[in-house]
């Protein structure tokens, strides 16, 4: 009997299990593969292979292949050496070999997972670490204490405590530089034996994974911000409707001046509500359908021919200039016409109503290669104006959110026109970019990959040209 992990290992006689008992442990689990494949083949004819039975072989294969990835462990210092208990207590040749081994493994297993992940000894020392760590909290300090790479006291003292045999916790923290982020350590105790991981006691390392709450806190976050925009933007026109109401039932009943004056007032609050609940709908809409890319050949150019005529009032009673520079006859795109026209709306108007100058407002309409050799239509949208601050532009296509709120109001805006931009330019796999400088002006541009030729039998829809 020979035991190599913690698989018994049965033999004919005892030349054969000094031979195993000679090998160092790579050699030995080369063996220990071989007789076991030979005892799974011969399971299969139900033949007995060397006294070991082939029922018993083929489960403890999967057992040998699991020692060889993760041995038992020996003992552990920073290097984390990782090896099977040696027979009588004597270390074997392949020592210095076997434990390079391990500590390739034991990067190559930490390097594997999909989240920032180290490994931790009992005193705290970083044993590996994956590349993602340095992404998310900078660089681990290999060998050394963890606090000089992770500087969190709820996170190092659930380290400590997981060391010293506790079970696993959740610790969430906020990490500020360079820009606020959210994470979630999970910190579990890891053994190496089975034996050890059914039975109290303290761990052979621990393993600290971080998992990136940004993203969920800040929708989190958005989620609680719509609501309560949402009702705020409801309830002031609902709150001026019932005053006026009020008014004209009571005080206002015989005054017929102020009468019609409210009535006016009452008829733009009920536009406003009229336009935030369209909007609202669209959004829905949109969102429903975002997974859904839109089939029908459509041209930017007619497209944008279209939008500059319906806006051509708002200019001239503005007194801008609004200019369209064609520099491609034709842009076919895959998309719905109805939601490009739209987009664009939207951003031509936002540009008349916020960014107008005596310099005017441009449409830029062009072909560009992308880095992969394809073709893809780019549209501009320039203005002159006063630009829009750097820490506004991360956040300008959130719902709600606005620049200038009491302007916004005033211009008629419900707070959701680049939430819809948003959200048609990604349904139609494009991408909208927003470049501004203080004083300067703004730059809203989409990129929408070109559709592919079709032949001439397959028109591009111009029926709105």
């Amino acid at each position: 009997m020979h035991q190599i992990g913690r698989i018994t290992m049965s033999f004919r006689d005892q030349s054969d299990a000094a031979d195993f008992a000679g090998l160092d442990l790579p050699g030995r689990l080369v063996a220990a593969r071989r007789i076991l494949a030979a005892a799974a083949l011969a399971a299969a004819g139900g033949v007995a292979l060397g006294g070991l039975d082939p029922l018993v072989a083929v489960a403890g294969f999967a057992l040998v292949t699991a020692a060889a990835a993760l041995p038992g462990r020996r003992r552990l210092g920073p290097a984390a050496i990782l090896r099977p208990p040696a027979p009588n207590g004597r270390l074997q040749n392949g020592r210095a070999r076997d434990e390079r081994v391990q500590d390739d493994r034991l990067g190559h297993l930490v390097a594997a997972l999909p989240e920032p992940a180290m490994l931790v000894d009992r005193r705290a020392r970083v044993l590996a670490a994956n590349s993602r760590v340095e992404v998310a909290i900078g660089p681990a300090r290999i060998g050394e204490p963890l606090t000089l790479t992770l500087r969190v006291p709820e996170v190092l003292e659930a380290v400590r405590a997981v060391a010293g045999g506790a079970a696993a916790r959740r610790v969430e923290f906020q990490a500020r530089i360079p820009v606020d982020r959210w994470y979630e350590a999970h910190v579990a105790p890891v053994r190496f034996s089975a034996e050890e991981a059914a039975a109290p006691g303290l761990p052979d390392v621990v393993l600290v994974l971080l998992r990136d709450l940004t993203q969920q806190r800040r929708l989190e976050q958005m989620r609680a911000d719509f609501v309560a925009n949402a009702s705020h933007e409801l309830r002031t026109p609902l709150a001026s409707l019932s005053g006026f109401i009020e008014t004209i039932q009571g005080p206002a009943r015989n005054d017929t001046a102020a009468r019609e004056r409210f009535l006016v007032i009452m008829a733009e609050q009920a536009k406003r509500m009229s336009r935030l609940i369209d909007d609202l709908l669209s959004l829905s809409r949109i969102e429903l359908n975002l997974h859904i890319r839109p089939d029908t050949r459509v041209d930017l150019v007619h497209v944008l021919r279209e939008v500059m005529d319906a806006l051509a009032p708002l200019a001239l009673d503005r007194g801008i200039e609004l200019r369209l520079a064609e520099q491609a006859a034709a842009l076919p795109v895959q998309g719905d016409r109805d939601e490009l026209i739209r987009v664009f709306e939207n951003l031509v108007e936002n540009a008349l109503k916020y960014g107008g100058s005596e310099r005017g407002v441009d449409v830029v309409c062009a072909e560009a290669a992308r880095e992969d050799g394809s073709r893809e239509a780019v549209v501009s949208v320039i203005d002159y104006g006063p630009g829009i601050a750097p820490e506004h532009l991360p956040r300008l296509t959130e719902r709600f959110y606005r620049v200038d709120v009491p302007r916004s109001r005033e211009q008629g805006g419900t707070g959701l026109g680049l939430a819809i931009v948003k959200h048609i330019v990604n349904r139609h796999r494009g991408r909208l970019s927003i470049a501004s400088e203080a004083g300067k002006g703004t730059i809203f541009a989409v990129r929408m990959g070109l559709a592919q030729v079709l032949p001439e039998s397959e028109k591009i829809d111009r029926s709105m040209s």
